[in-house]
C-alpha cells in the first residue's frame, strides 16, 4: 500500500529561487502545490504560472492586495513620513508570506510543510525550532526572517539552504525553468521602474523646504525639499559644498530638519530596539551575541540585555549609520543561529 505523499505548499514569485524550490521538493517526493500572493492591483507574475505548468503542479493565487497595502505599503510610507527608514521585506515576511499565505496554505490547502526560496536552515533542537545560516553566506537571509515564531518555523522548510546561488541558477537552466534567465531583483517590489523610491515618496508628500543643520554646531549648511528624501548614513546626493564630506546623522521629520555631520559623528556604540521578537526564549536575558543593524553588513559583537518588548545593545566597537526604522537582529555567539530582533529606535 502506497504511503500518502506529504503536501508541500511553495510560495512562488516566479523567480529562480522559488521555482527551483518547487522542483527540488517535487524530486523529493512531495505533492507540491504553488501559491502566489497577489500583492498589487496588477497581474500575477506570468513566470509563476509558467513554472507551475512546466512542473505540472497546481497554482493557487491568493488576493493579498488589501493586507499588503495595510501592512507593507502604508507602513513604508508612514515610516518615511516619520523620519525612519523602513524595511518592507521584513514586514512582508511577517504579515504576508508567513501571515495570510502561510495560514491559507495550512488551513485551506492542507500543507504539511510551507516552503519558500529563502536561504536559511530550520533545525529542531529538543522541540525548539531554530533558524541557522545558509551555506551561501552571500545569500544568507536570517536578517529578514527574525519576526517568525515557533508556529511558523515548525511547518517551514527551506530546500535551498545547502546550495550556492550559482548552483540554483544552473538547476533552472538544466531543467529549462522559465525564470532561468531572469536577473536578481534588489528593488522594492511595489515600486516599479521608471518610478524610484524618491519619486514615489515625492508623489505622496510633495516638496517641503527644510534645513540642513550641523549636528554639533547648529550651523545651517543649506536647504532641502523634504526630509523624507534622506536616510541616516547617506553621503551622496546631499548637494552641499563643504570643506569635508557631510553625512546624514539624524532626521527630525516634525521640524523637517536633516542633521548632518562628519563621518565620525555617524558612529554609535549603544542601540535600542523596540517591538522585540524572539525566535524562542533564551536561557538568559543578558548575554554577548553577534548583531547586525542592516542586512548587508558583517556581524558585530555586542552585549545584549533583553527586557519586556525591547532590548539594549552595546557594541564592542562603534558601528556606523544606525538608522531608525531598520532592524537590529541578534545571533548566537557560537554558531550564529537566529535569536531575534527588533526595530531600531536609538
Amino acid at each position: 500500500m502506497n504511503e500518502t505523499k506529504k503536501t508541500a505548499v511553495v510560495a512562488m514569485s516566479g523567480g529562480v529561487d522559488s521555482s527551483v524550490t518547487a522542483l527540488l521538493l517535487q524530486q523529493q517526493g512531495y505533492k507540491v502545490i504553488g501559491l502566489t500572493g497577489k500583492m498589487v492591483e496588477s497581474n500575477v507574475p506570468d513566470n509563476a504560472k509558467r513554472v507551475a505548468d512546466k512542473l505540472g503542479i497546481e497554482l493557487y493565487v491568493f488576493d493579498a492586495v488589501e493586507k499588503f497595502n495595510e501592512k507593507v505599503i502604508d507602513y513604508f510610507i508612514e515610516d518615511y513620513k516619520n523620519g525612519r527608514t523602513p524595511n518592507p521585506c521584513i514586514m512582508c515576511n511577517e504579515f504576508i508570506k508567513w501571515g495570510v499565505l502561510f495560514d491559507y496554505a495550512v488551513n485551506e490547502l492542507g500543507a504539511d510543510v510551507f516552503a519558500t526560496g529563502h536561504y536559511a536552515d530550520v533545525r529542531c533542537d529538543n522541540g525548539v525550532y531554530k533558524l541557522y545560516p545558509a551555506k551561501d553566506e552571500h545569500k544568507d537571509q536570517l536578517y529578514f526572517l527574525y519576526r517568525l515564531g515557533q508556529k511558523q518555523l515548525s511547518k517551514t522548510i527551506f530546500p535551498l539552504y545547502h546550495y550556492e546561488k550559482a548552483q540554483i541558477k544552473q538547476m533552472a537552466i538544466d531543467y529549462d525553468l522559465p525564470p532561468k534567465d531572469s536577473k536578481e531583483s534588489q528593488d522594492i517590489c511595489f515600486i516599479q521602474k521608471p518610478v524610484t523610491t524618491k519619486s514615489f515618496l515625492t508623489d505622496k508628500f510633495g516638496t517641503k523646504k527644510g534645513d540642513f543643520i550641523d549636528i554639533l554646531t547648529g550651523k545651517k549648511w543649506g536647504e532641502h525639499d523634504g526630509s523624507y528624501k534622506f536616510t541616516v548614513g547617506q553621503r551622496r546626493g546631499i548637494g552641499i559644498a563643504a570643506p569635508y564630506p557631510l553625512y546624514v546623522i539624524d532626521i527630525d521629520s516634525v521640524k523637517n530638519i536633516v542633521y548632518v555631520g562628519r563621518e565620525e559623528d555617524n558612529y554609535k556604540k549603544v542601540v535600542k530596539i523596540e517591538g522585540l521578537r524572539l525566535s524562542y526564549m533564551p536561557e538568559k536575558t543578558e548575554f554577548d551575541a553577534w548583531v547586525k543593524i542592516r542586512y548587508n553588513m558583517p556581524h558585530k559583537k555586542a552585549h545584549v540585555r533583553l527586557f519586556d518588548g525591547f532590548a539594549d545593545i552595546e557594541f564592542e566597537e562603534s558601528v556606523n549609520s544606525v538608522t531608525r526604522g531598520q532592524s537590529g537582529v541578534i545571533y548566537d555567539l557560537n554558531d550564529k543561529h537566529l535569536l531575534g530582533g527588533g526595530i531600531i529606535n536609538f
